[in-house]
């Protein structure tokens, strides 16, 4: 059998492996639901963030003031289910035992503060303490700092008088600005619940989660190729490419095959078979492989990464042969670029 062959075989097995493994863990995640809660007073703008970070409008969310005492939970698209409050003086945290009981099952809380008004008020402060004994899983959300001044040396004083224990988010509804960083953030508090996928698949707004796990894929297939064994990161990488396609696939709610998944991979390694190859023999030589490895693994999960999502989002069928040729127009403009600094290749024009 010769090395293009072999490398193929390798590619299969292991590529099977892995989507069984990715498809098993989407199937059981979209069976769960996702609560989300949100406190904090009506004009901290509880609503606006919310519809920013699915984008669209979430009915139901953000209560008038004196409108409810009473903890009301709104369904979006069945799944995810934000848990509204109308306001901290409005809801008594500690008398409540239906109250304690969401808030104990919430798997993320929103902890909104209005920068342009009383930031931290002791009523807040109280608030954010009797929380913290029923769920930590908690993100401080500073929101209007579009309205505010200095606004790093408010989060830095919200960081101190909290202890330093949760992250604490500038955002602005109404500009947007930060929005995608505090969708990053619910994200990987989501995946440590196993329930990131079904998050994102479920919200409207999919762009930047995807270069999130694009990004995110092509600097572990870096890691992973810089490795000083050679040939030791043909498994690996095919299974974060086959990690990547899977999860895009259901994020865009795409489904793909497993034989598209494996030929999709292959003509990825192996159209780089000679980079490929060399960049094994300098792992050899002490010093040299590391750089040609990372540079070629992290390169090729980048470009194949986005000529995915390029595809899916103007609704180009996803084959080896459509993939080939957008993967091309990308893999040309990432070869030079460091995986790192890279944000965004939406147009491979």
């Amino acid at each position: 059998m010769s090395t293009n062959e072999q490398l193929k075989a390798t590619i299969r097995k292991t590529a099977d492996e892995a989507f069984d493994k990715e498809m098993d863990e989407i199937n059981r995640q979209m069976k769960d639901e996702v609560l989300i809660a949100l406190i904090g007073d009506v004009n901290a703008g509880k609503s606006s963030t919310i519809n920013r970070i699915v984008g669209e409008e979430v009915a139901g969310v953000g209560a008038e003031p004196g409108e409810t005492t009473e903890i009301k939970p709104y369904a979006y698209r069945e799944k995810i289910i934000f848990i509204d409050t109308p306001g901290l003086n409005d809801v008594n945290l500690s008398n409540s035992a239906v109250t304690r009981e969401y808030y104990r099952k919430t798997d993320v809380v929103l902890f909104f503060l209005n920068a342009a008004g009383t930031v931290y008020s002791e009523a807040e402060k109280n608030s954010l303490q009797a929380l913290e004994k029923i769920n930590s899983n908690i993100i401080i959300v500073l929101n209007k700092i579009d309205a505010a001044d200095e606004i790093d040396r408010l989060v830095r004083r919200i960081q101190q008088e909290t202890g330093h224990k949760y992250q604490v988010i500038p955002v602005s509804s109404r500009t947007g600005q930060n929005i995608d960083t505090l969708r990053d953030s619910i994200l990987d508090l989501l995946k440590k619940k196993s329930k990131d996928i079904l998050f994102a698949r479920t919200i409207k707004e999919k762009s930047s989660t995807a270069n999130k796990w694009i990004i995110g894929a092509a600097t572990s297939a870096g890691a992973v190729g810089a490795a000083p064994i050679p040939g030791a990161d043909i498994i690996p990488i095919t299974a974060i490419q086959i990690g990547l396609l899977t999860r895009l696939a259901a994020l865009y709610d795409k489904p793909i095959s497993r034989e598209t998944a494996k030929e999709i991979v292959i003509t990825a390694i192996v159209g780089n078979l000679g980079k490929s190859l060399f960049a094994q023999v300098l792992k050899i030589f002490p010093g040299a492989g590391s750089v040609a490895g990372a540079g070629v693994a992290g390169a090729i999960t980048l470009a194949l990464g986005y000529s995915v999502k390029y595809a899916y989002e103007r609704n180009i069928e996803v084959t080896p042969e459509t993939v080939g040729r957008l993967y091309k127009k990308f893999r040309e403009r990432t070869k030079k670029q460091d995986v790192s600094q890279i944000t965004s290749l939406d147009d491979p024009k």
